[in-house]
This record gives structure tokens, C-alpha cells and sequence, in this order.
């Protein structure tokens, strides 16, 4: 299926539907925006702009770890991020978030009531809803001739050299645990060095670890096979129709990614109108169909095309669901233990 030209076609029907939110922020100036590459339809930054007179600074970023470390080396100007559920409990707890004021948020009564008031931010003070998703294994199946349904595939050395593994130590422990048998949020150090023994051996059959550079790697051929979120595998199609996704037997990890504001941000206001922006249901569904992701937004949802919301890869079923884990925040003394077994696996 080619999602790009579903946009145009969605966006022709919307437009004799939705309207754009009105005229927020008060013409300040700027909104400095930190989020996940690829992760945004770039398109809806001038509308924004045309209707508020803000202007959006833009920057990427790989991974909640380099998100937060940018954050807590201070220093940085952003006024709205986009963590994952257990890093925006992290920031929460480490009093890195401010708390929203949502009556400059109306769309927030666009969310779906199930993905509010989570268990890392169960008040719904400092966190929007933005995107959901699954991880699982994405593979080129001319270049791997068996159907793949486990997370072993990435410690098989029959595909030495064409293995990529996330560069990021909590969805790569992750993956190695559940392999395992075990719970993506274990304290038990034991397990922990048992996950970090597996991906110490699947070291030498890597041939990188990855993040954002997974796209040109598996959709250019250059690699095999690696895990990754359902949605940039979406993305992947429109250059690798031929690639697959499997989401592993052994189950995986279901998150939610948020709209968040860093503590002491310069422009509070400004980005609390660009996270009501990001809540109106076109752009939603302009975001969740350049994006791949799943949208939290009922409205958005409901109007999406049938061949996306019947999509088993992008809205998996209960069956599937039951079978995920979602990321919690880990005791600091766990965290710094990640920290020393992901220093000594990349050293």
C-alpha cells in the first residue's frame, strides 16, 4: 500500500471536514521542538506558524537516552519534547517536566480516555499523548529465506554480518530479556547480566548498531535484519516494498510516546498552543499517516481509511497486545547498573 499517496487522498476529504484550530499563542515569537526523527509530518510546521505567527525551531534526536542526556546537562532551549512513557516518568520523577495548563489545551478532549492518566503520569499533569506503537523484528526476506517469529533470529550466527541491533540500551536489554523469558522491567541483577552476557555474544555478529540509520541500511539492502518500531517499518515500504515485520512469540514492547514541556522552558505558552495544535484532528491524522504510528486521538482514528485502521502491523489486535510489555522507569541503583553493562558491552 502506498501511504504517501493516502495522504493526499485523506487531506482532500478532510479538508471539506476539519477546521484548523484558531489563533494561538499571542504572536510570540518561537517554539523550540525536540522529537524522534522521523516522527512528523514537517508540512504542518507553516500552518502552525500561519496560524499563530510562532515560528518552530525543529531538531532531532535518536533515543530517550540522548534526549534526556541532552536535558540534564543542561543548557538545551527546548520548549516541547516527545519522551517515551517510562523516560517521561523518569523526567517526572527528577522534576524535569512542567505541569501543563490545559486550559490552553482544549483538543486534550480530542485524546482517547485509554491512553490518559497512565501509570507514568497517572494525574495527566505533565503529558499529551502523541503517538503509540509496538516493537518487532523488520527483515528482507531476499536475503533471509526462513519466516522469522522469534527475537533469536538476532543471535543466529547463520546471519553474521547482517544483523543491526538498537543503539540504545533499554530496547536492546529489552529484546535480550524477553528473549530470555523475562520481564522488559526486571530489578533482578542476575537476569540483567544474563541479557548482557546474550548481547555481549551477539556483538560479533552485528554488523552495526543503529538507530535512525536502520532506514537506509535495511531499506537499501545493505543489512538483513534488525529490530524497530511498527511505524518507521510503514515508512520503510514506501522505499522496501519487499520488506517484512514480525512481532516476536515471545512478545514485545507496546509504548506511548508524549508531548511533553522541559522544566524552566522559555516559551510555555507557545508550546503549550503547539501541543493543542498537534491535538486537532487533521493534523493528527496527517501525522499518524506520514509517521506510521498509531494516533491516541479517537476522532483521528475514526476518520483514517479502513485499509489503516484494519492494518494488523500499525492497530494490533488484543491478542497480539496481551502479549506486550510497556516500559516502566527502573530504580536509580538499576539505572546506573544499566549504565555500567551498556558502557562495558559498546567498550
Amino acid at each position: 500500500m502506498n501511504f504517501k499517496r493516502l495522504v493526499f487522498a485523506v487531506l482532500l476529504s478532510l479538508a471539506l471536514t476539519f477546521t484548523l484550530a484558531g489563533c494561538q499563542g499571542g504572536g510570540k515569537e518561537v517554539v523550540h521542538i525536540y522529537n524522534w526523527g522521523e516522527y512528523i509530518d514537517e508540512s504542518i510546521f507553516k500552518e502552525f506558524e500561519a496560524q499563530t505567527g510562532i515560528k518552530v525551531v525543529y531538531q532531532t534526536y535518536e533515543s530517550n537516552e540522548v534526549l534526556y542526556a541532552k536535558l540534564k546537562g543542561g543548557g538545551a532551549n527546548y520548549d516541547v519534547i516527545f519522551p517515551s512513557d517510562y523516560m517521561a516518568s523518569r523526567m517526572i520523577s527528577e522534576g524535569m517536566l512542567e505541569k501543563l495548563n490545559f486550559d490552553n489545551m482544549p483538543n486534550i478532549s480530542k485524546i482517547d480516555e485509554t491512553y490518559l492518566n497512565q501509570a507514568y503520569d497517572p494525574d495527566n499533569e505533565y503529558t499529551v499523548p502523541y503517538m503509540w506503537g509496538t516493537v518487532g523484528i523488520i527483515y528482507n526476506p531476499n536475503m533471509i529465506e526462513d519466516e522469522i517469529t522469534s527475537w533469536g533470529a538476532l543471535f543466529d550466527e547463520k546471519y553474521s554480518g547482517q544483523i543491526l541491533m538498537f543503539d540504545n540500551s533499554r530496547d536492546a536489554m529489552g529484546i535480550a530479556l524477553l528473549y530470555l523469558g523475562y520481564s522488559i522491567n526486571t530489578t533482578d541483577k542476575a537476569q540483567l547480566d544474563e541479557a548482557y552476557e546474550l548481547l555481549k555474544s551477539q556483538s560479533p555478529l552485528l554488523q552495526a548498531y543503529v538507530m535512525d540509520q536502520i532506514f537506509e541500511k535495511l531499506e537499501g539492502g545493505e543489512a538483513a535484519i534488525g529490530p524497530y518500531y511498527a511505524g518507521d517499518y510503514i515508512v520503510m515500504l514506501e522505499n522496501n516494498p519487499d520488506l517484512l515485520f514480525c512481532l516476536p512469540e515471545e512478545g514485545s514492547n507496546v509504548f506511548i510516546d508524549c508531548m511533553c514541556i522541559p522544566k524552566g522552558a522559555k516559551n510555555k505558552e507557545n508550546a503549550e498552543a503547539f501541543i493543542n495544535f498537534m491535538c486537532e484532528t487533521d493534523i493528527a491524522i496527517r501525522n499518524s499517516i506520514a509517521t506510521g504510528y498509531s494516533t491516541p486521538s479517537k476522532e483521528a482514528y475514526e476518520a483514517l481509511p479502513e485499509e489503516i485502521k484494519n492494518n494488523p502491523i500499525i492497530y494490533p489486535g488484543k491478542d497480539v497486545l496481551e502479549r506486550c510489555e510497556t516500559f516502566t522507569n527502573l530504580p536509580q541503583d538499576i539505572l546506573d547498573y544499566y549504565d555500567t553493562l551498556w558502557i562495558n558491552l559498546k567498550s
